[in-house]
């Protein structure tokens, strides 16, 4: 049975305080977007840049129109999310299940960790060639490469979250008789949700590399494939659409991410 809270006057204004300055922040950040985009426009309109360089709102409207009519717009936004997604669940998963296995063998940790830090820091890119030759040209290759920029980020977070479990805890349950299973269960797991839940938005930018980049390399659709494609015969507002475009779709993604973290807050206070 649920018991009704009740909170001081002190305490309600308080709260009233916060929800108007979340207010206030939303509308300003609204207001700044549309300042930004004002100006951009009328610099453009009256010839203060260039507008076949810098495009321009109204253009990028206009050309995200054109490739909603000729049917494309929807394809090469589907292509590119759909590798982003599968690159950035398959990175997670893996990297959550390898991070497990190096916190339950020392052993397999200690022979692993120089290798890791060798990967992490080697521009993946520089593994396109191979990964072309490997996986083909199609949109296997640009989940690979996804896979790729987001694994080894997804595995040093989560180690390192798993062995910042507090020592004194872990030897208090062992001293009770807990098995290491029951320990990482109820214990590791648990304590290591903030660092699950920042590996999740750090990956979320990894994984829109990724798949930008696998299309930069080798690709016939996506949002890379038009930026490259209206870099190359000067397009530049196809270029400017697809960069709006990928911007809200990295947006939208994120905004997932920091509504699963609320949700994981929200369980975990009523615990």
């Amino acid at each position: 049975m649920k018991t009704k809270e009740v909170h001081s006057k002190e305490h309600l204004l308080y709260l009233r305080g916060v929800r108007k300055k979340s207010v206030f922040i939303n509308v300003m950040r609204f207001a700044a977007l549309i300042v930004l985009l004002g100006f951009w426009e009328l610099a453009a309109r009256l010839n203060w840049v260039n507008p076949f360089i810098t495009s321009s709102p109204s253009r990028i409207a206009k050309t995200i129109a054109d490739l909603y009519q000729n049917g494309t717009l929807f394809y090469h936004v589907g292509t590119t999310l759909w590798e982003t997604a599968v690159g950035f669940v398959l990175a997670v998963v893996l990297g959550y299940t390898i991070a497990l296995l190096l916190w339950w063998s020392e052993s397999f940790r200690r022979i692993l960790e120089p290798y890791l830090v060798v990967l992490n820091a080697l521009p993946k890119i520089a593994l396109g060639p191979l990964i072309i030759i490997w996986f083909g040209t199609g949109s296997k290759a640009i989940v690979v490469m996804t896979i790729l920029i987001g694994l080894i980020v997804a595995i040093l977070n989560m180690l390192n979250g798993f062995m910042a479990t507090d020592a004194g805890k872990l030897l208090l349950l062992k001293s009770m008789g807990a098995s290491k299973w029951q320990m990482l269960t109820k214990l590791v797991i648990p304590s290591s949700m903030p660092n699950f839940i920042s590996m999740l938005k750090i990956n979320v930018g990894m994984a829109w590399i990724g798949s930008i980049m696998g299309e930069y390399i080798v690709s016939k659709a996506g949002i890379g494939y038009l930026i490259v494609y209206g870099g190359q015969v000067f397009k530049l507002d196809l270029v400017m659409s697809a960069v709006f475009i990928l911007c809200i779709l990295a947006a939208a993604m994120y905004a997932i991410v920091a509504t699963v973290e609320k949700l994981v807050i929200k369980n975990g206070n009523n615990k």
